[in-house]
């Protein structure tokens, strides 16, 4: 058993964390042992770009919390000091990240090239920052690092490991380490063996992980994987069960996971007490990496878009906030919602072949408005053995559910989409949606009336087009424009849009899916006028207060 004893920013006043790990436990926090839902998050703040804010930071932490997550893994660099602050005053646990690659390039002129001179400078900062944050609960060394699989990047994984623990003997060291990118060389010979590499591209997911149990694998990354606390492994689910023989002492954290595949990670963290979490690429939606996670139809997915795509698209959370249909979907399975969840697949792909990579969701929205007598195809999500819906009080029957899931087929018809979910017969929850009608109207609502002057403070103020009872008109979509005045200036405007040429420093958008957010900066005490107009839509104001922090 590893016992660490963790004395956070609290310990000053003799408060201290106790963190154990063994396999037959797992990972216990005060004697108490959890599991780690988690979400990996990137570097940006959606329409903000890269910059931090406290606020900005805070909001992030709040809702990822609110959607079920209760750990963060920081991708793939130190978390800032906002972050850490916000996921101490709200309970969430930190995996701190240090380094995206050691001595072996990712990309012309990047960090390799700094990392013998700067390493242990970079890993001193780091702990120095973290070590008084009760959040912070272990290390990561690196991100993919593809000479973990060779004698000389092991001896750096100890290197690293100890550095970290020769400064803060009280958290654990991980490295989230990519298992067919630490055999890369030896593909070829993979090949060889039989393993049928050609078909299993048509899948990443599968790729990586019949690559990750294979002898080579093994036998490569046995030595990396024995100087750290916790063995962190991204795609690698196929080795949970097949370590648990292996090395039995082994404790497991799926650092990096699809989103498409928490239904089956999760039912392998219940049976194996050495995989202590799962960490779901990713968490919030990114500037980057441009549609790994986009809907794609056909015969053979491509890994990325073309300009000017901009998103992932692969976040439960969108940039703006709001959160997707998977979100929902992982809140069942992690069972923390009962209620079942609505999301229809949007009719203009009706009937073509879904081929999404492994970190693509279903191209659904929970949206019951669409064009009269266009075929569907209508999700519900729900822990239940089975799910009743209807259209405006019509019963399309029932469907067993699998892995969290059902579908139906019917025709769009205005009104209202009800699903009903039952176990054992009983009725357990119910999801309804309702139609948008009438004229479309523009709404602007700040998530707080009264912000500070200082400390990093932001307004968010969601944009919507809705009817006159508040449903969301998703088909409605028009250019936003947005004027502040008084004691604030607009620091971005921006919507969920995956790809755009639009800026997130201009006074328009386009709304998507009938939303885009405006995020207003402070500039000192007094009052903040944000008028919003849209074509075919009566101009809504926001006032917000600014106030001195102590007034």
């Amino acid at each position: 058993m590893v016992t660490r004893v963790s004395r956070s920013a609290a310990g000053r006043t003799g408060t201290c964390t106790t963190l154990r790990l063994d396999p037959e436990h797992g990972l216990r926090i005060n004697g108490e042992s959890v599991k780690l839902r988690g979400a990996c998050v990137h570097h940006d703040n959606g329409p903000l770009g890269a910059a931090t804010f406290a606020r900005a930071e805070e909001r992030r932490v709040r809702i990822l919390k609110e959607a079920g997550f209760n750990a963060l893994r920081m991708s793939h660099h130190p978390m800032s000091r906002a972050m850490l602050d916000a996921c101490d005053r709200l309970g969430m646990l930190v995996v701190d990240e240090a380094f995206d690659m050691w001595t072996s390039a990712k990309s012309p002129y990047d960090y390799s090239l700094s990392f013998p001179e700067w390493w242990e400078r970079d890993i001193e900062a780091m702990v120095a920052k973290d070590v008084n944050h009760p959040s912070v609960i272990m290390y990561s060394i690196g991100n993919e690092i593809p000479e973990t699989g060779t004698p000389s990047g092991a001896a750096w994984g100890r290197r690293l490991a100890e550095k970290v623990r020769s400064l803060d003997g009280t958290r654990y060291v991980t490295n989230a380490i990519n298992n067919m990118l630490a055999v890369m060389d030896e593909l070829v010979r993979f090949r060889q063996q039989g393993a049928g590499i050609n078909i299993l591209m048509a899948d990443a997911g599968d790729m990586m992980n019949a690559v990750a149990v294979s002898d080579v694998v093994t036998e490569r990354t046995a030595e990396s994987y024995s100087v750290l606390d916790v063995a962190g492994m991204n795609y690698s689910d196929s080795r949970y069960a097949l370590d648990r023989e292996k090395f039995p002492d082994r404790i497991i954290l799926g650092t990096e996971t699809f989103p498409t595949r928490i239904d089956r990670n999760w039912a392998l963290l219940q049976r194996h007490s050495t995989v202590i979490g799962d960490f779901t690429w990713t968490g919030w939606d990114y500037l980057g990496e441009v549609g790994i996670g986009r809907p794609q139809y056909g015969d053979r997915p491509v890994h990325t878009a073309p300009y000017p795509y901009l998103l992932a698209g692969c976040g439960d959370i969108d940039i703006t906030g709001h959160r997707r249909p998977a979100s929902y979907y992982r809140e069942i399975v992690f069972g923390l919602r009962t209620q079942p969840y609505l999301a229809v697949q949007r009719p203009e792909h009706h009937g073509e072949t879904f081929i999404g990579s492994p970190w693509a969701w279903s191209d659904t929205i929970a949206s019951w408005t669409w064009p009269d007598g266009a075929p569907v195809t209508v999700e519900v999500y729900a822990d239940a053995d089975e799910v009743e819906l209807l259209v405006n009080d019509r019963s399309l029957g029932r469907q067993p559910v699998d892995r969290f899931r059902t579908t139906f087929e019917t025709t769009y018809e205005p009104g209202e989409l009800l699903a009903i979910a039952y176990r054992d017969g009983a009725e357990t929850g119910r999801d309804l949606l309702r139609s948008a009608s009438g004229p479309t109207l523009l709404r602007a609502e700040a998530d707080r009336s009264v912000i500070a002057a200082t400390g990093g403070d932001l307004a968010y103020v969601s944009l919507t087009l809705t009817d006159a009872n508040g449903t969301l008109h998703t088909s409605a979509d028009r250019t936003v424009q947005v004027e502040v005045s008084g004691a604030g200036v607009l620091a971005g405007l921006g919507s969920a849009a995956p790809s755009t040429e639009e800026r997130f420093d201009a006074t328009e958008r386009q709304t998507y899916d009938g939303r885009a957010l405006a995020v207003v900066r402070p500039t000192g005490p007094g009052k903040i006028r944000l008028l919003a107009s849209a074509p075919g839509c009566a101009p809504v104001e926001v006032i917000i207060d600014v106030q001195e922090e102590n007034a």
